[in-house]
C-alpha cells in the first residue's frame, strides 16, 4: 500500500504543472526540394559544372586505373608476391601504395603536360572548359597509344564504327579498352617471366625431398627461405621495379 501512495504523490504535481503551463512547441526546420526558373544562365552553368566535377570525382579511381600505368604495375607486383609464395607479405596496402607512387613517377611527364597546356590556362580563364578537356585528352591519348598494340586498337575500332582512322584521331572510348587489354597482356607476359626462376627452385626442392623419401613434407615450406635468399641476393625489388618502369619507355 505504500508504493501506490508514493506514485500518487509523484504523479499529481507533474499533472498540475503540466495543466497550468502550456507546452511550448519545438521549432523544426523545413526542408524543401524543387526547381525554380532562373533568369541568369550563369547560375545554371555553375550548377552543371559542379555536377560534372562531382561525377569526375566519383569516377576518379576508375580513371586512374583505366588510363594510367597503374594496372600493369599492380598486376606484376601481385604476380611477384604469388610466385614467391609469401602469402600476404608484402601486405596489399604496401603493394597498392608502391603501385600508386610508381604510377605518379611514370605518369609525371604526361600529367605535367596536362597541367601546363590545359589546367593552368583554364584556371587563368584563358580557355573554356571544353577546350581544356580537349587539350588534356591529347597527352593521355598519346601515352595510351604508345602502350597499345595495333591489333587491339583495330579490334575496338572495327567493333565500333568500323572506319579506319589515324591513331591520333581515334576515339577515346575505343582507345581505353584497347589500352586495358594490351596492359593485361603485357602484365601477364612479365608475370610469366617472374614465375620461371621460382618455379624452377620449387621443382628442384621437390625433387630433392622426393629422393630423400620426405614425401609428406610440403616442398613450398622448404623452398620459401631459398626463394627469399635468391630474391635478396639478386636485388629483386631493384630489378623488378626497374624493369617495370623501363617497360613504359618503349
Amino acid at each position: 500500500m505504500k508504493i501506490p501512495s508514493l506514485l500518487l504523490i509523484l504523479i499529481v504535481p507533474v499533472l498540475l504543472i503540466g495543466g497550468s503551463a502550456p507546452a511550448e512547441a519545438i521549432p523544426l526546420p523545413s526542408i524543401q526540394f524543387g526547381m525554380e526558373d532562373v533568369e541568369d544562365p550563369g547560375k545554371v552553368s555553375s550548377a552543371l559544372q559542379i555536377l560534372f566535377m562531382l561525377t569526375i570525382l566519383t569516377l576518379a579511381p576508375s580513371i586512374l586505373i583505366m588510363t594510367t600505368s597503374f594496372a600493369r604495375i599492380i598486376i606484376v607486383l601481385s604476380f611477384l608476391r604469388q610466385a614467391m609464395g609469401t602469402q600476404q607479405t608484402p601486405p596489399t596496402q604496401i603493394l597498392i601504395g608502391l603501385g600508386l607512387f610508381l604510377t605518379l613517377f611514370v605518369m609525371g611527364p604526361t600529367w605535367g603536360e596536362i597541367n601546363e597546356r590545359a589546367l593552368q590556362p583554364y584556371l587563368n580563364e584563358e580557355i573554356s572548359q571544353m577546350d581544356a578537356l580537349k587539350l588534356a585528352e591529347a597527352p593521355i591519348k598519346r601515352f595510351m597509344l604508345k602502350q597499345t598494340r595495333d591489333k587491339d586498337l583495330s579490334l575496338f575500332v572495327n567493333l565500333g564504327d568500323g572506319q579506319s582512322v589515324n591513331n591520333e584521331e581515334v576515339e577515346i572510348q575505343s582507345l581505353i579498352p584497347a589500352f586495358i587489354i594490351s596492359e593485361l597482356k603485357t602484365a601477364f607476359q612479365i608475370g610469366f617471366l617472374i614465375y620461371i626462376p621460382f618455379l624452377i627452385l620449387d621443382m628442384v626442392v621437390a625433387s630433392i625431398l622426393l629422393s630423400m623419401g620426405m614425401m609428406m613434407l610440403p616442398p613450398v615450406l622448404i623452398s620459401l627461405p631459398f626463394k627469399l635468399m635468391l630474391f635478396v641476393m639478386v636485388d629483386g625489388w631493384y630489378l623488378t621495379v626497374g624493369s617495370l618502369v623501363r617497360s613504359f619507355g618503349g
